[in-house]
């Protein structure tokens, strides 16, 4: 949730960043004039109640005649100020409804535009070629399928389309990757941590996934749990009505859940292999800092991301992603995209947000300074996402015979090279 002050003090602040968000300016005009009606009923509700406290005071004192006009005049009051009280939570929940439409305020240095309105930061490593190679690249599921490692057909009969078994020496992989992907974050700094993938609706409302993305929440609703599409819900709630102490911050937490999306809308796109499923698994980092460190720390998971791709010796691109295809919570993000030799081009594997106090203001997370307590600044960021990840080591990896080579970082999980089944 964004600050109220900045819709009272700076409100063509929120409405450029709607206007670059390509999202709808009206809600600014609609959320001024609810939170004059919100204050103004507040204002009613105090001076009815200071009234009704000040003939409270009164009437023991009071004899007679001037005693019973107080007591009916308190009578009158304590029906008034049930009236104001009630105008007063209708007010605010009006007030609070509307806000929860805005999404946070997109930072100035984001793309203005859509999907396809990214800047490219920096692009590393070349990709492979292949035809000076000799042979035709293979895709992840024909290369899976010939090492054993990927069996989407048993899990389409188990549990229907985007759903897969990783078998042999794809269970291996994941296994590794798991492995490296938390020893890494650990060197870091990064707590490891393993969150539950059922939450509380607050978790998820908090953390800004039932604005933009509920269709694609998979909801329990006899239990009214979810299950999260990334552990960044869990992780973000884990401090959730917390105080938390400047000289904690900032706190770094690695998170390792299995992830559900129904992937709503997204019918007939990549629908072979393991690229785009219901449920993968993923390593995933989180940050509570200050609203001042959040910038730096938002390039230094960047940093970690670019390192981590680096390790797998992966061809990628950087890219600023535009504020119209920005989440809810978040102000900028920053994608790293792996190169895909079959699709010859670059796909998303990993992301990172800074989403300042947007998610803290709704979960009630603070940090207590010289100054008071002050919202805390969240941020996130994709280390590994499981399948996204095998596809890329699997195409760029490719021998001419269907082995893949490892890169060296998970050599000692794996051996150097993988190969097809006899």
């Amino acid at each position: 949730m964004i600050d109220p002050r900045i819709l009272r003090d700076d409100p063509d602040r929120i409405r450029t960043s709607q206007r670059r968000r390509g999202a709808s300016e009206d809600v600014v005009d609609q959320l001024v004039r609810a939170d004059e009606a919100r204050r103004a009923a507040i204002a009613a509700f105090e001076a009815v109640r200071s009234e009704q406290k000040k003939l409270g005071a009164l009437i023991p004192k009071a004899q007679g005649d001037e005693k019973a006009e107080l007591l009916a005049r308190t009578k009158e009051l304590s029906a008034q100020v049930k009236d104001a009280e009630a105008a007063q939570i209708a007010a605010n929940e009006a007030f609070e409804t509307l806000m929860k439409q805005v999404p946070n305020i997109a930072s100035l240095e984001a793309p203005e535009g859509g999907e396809e309105d990214f800047v490219v930061l920096d692009t590393v490593g070349t990709p492979r070629d292949f035809a000076a190679e000799g042979f035709e690249p293979r895709d992840h599921l024909e290369l899976g399928q010939m090492l054993g490692a990927i069996d989407v057909e048993r899990g389409a009969k188990v549990s229907g389309s985007r759903f897969y078994f990783l078998t042999g020496v794809g269970a291996q992989l994941e296994l590794a990757l798991t492995q490296l992907a938390m020893s890494k974050a650990a060197e870091w700094g990064f707590t490891p941590m393993i969150p539950p993938a059922l939450v509380r609706p607050s978790a998820m409302e908090g953390t800004g996934f039932l604005d933009q993305d509920a269709d694609s929440v998979y909801r329990l609703e006899k239990d009214d749990l979810y299950l999260v599409g990334t552990s960044e819900v869990p992780l973000a709630a884990y401090h959730s009505h917390e105080i938390l102490e400047s000289a904690q911050l900032p706190l770094r937490y690695a998170g390792y859940s299995p992830c559900f999306r129904r992937e709503a809308g997204s019918h007939g796109k990549d629908t072979r292999g393991i690229f785009r499923v219901h449920w993968f698994d993923k390593v995933e980092m989180f940050v509570y800092t200050t609203l001042e460190e959040s910038y730096a720390e938002h390039e230094r998971i960047l940093g970690w991301e670019r390192a981590w791709l680096d390790a797998l010796e992966l061809p990628y691109r950087v890219v600023d992603v535009a504020a119209g295809d920005l989440g809810a919570s978040a102000i900028r993000k920053f994608d790293c995209e792996a190169w895909v030799p079959s699709q010859g081009r670059y796909r998303e594997v990993s992301s990172a947000s800074n989403c300042t106090e947007f998610q803290s203001r709704r979960l009630d997370i603070r940090v207590r300074g010289d100054d008071g307590t002050a919202p805390t600044a969240t941020l996130n960021g994709t280390l590994c996402a499981m399948t996204r990840t095998i596809v890329a080591l699997l195409e760029n990896g490719q021998q001419a015979d269907g082995s893949v080579r490892m890169p060296a970082a998970l050599q000692p999980f794996l051996g150097e090279v993988l190969r097809p089944l006899a």
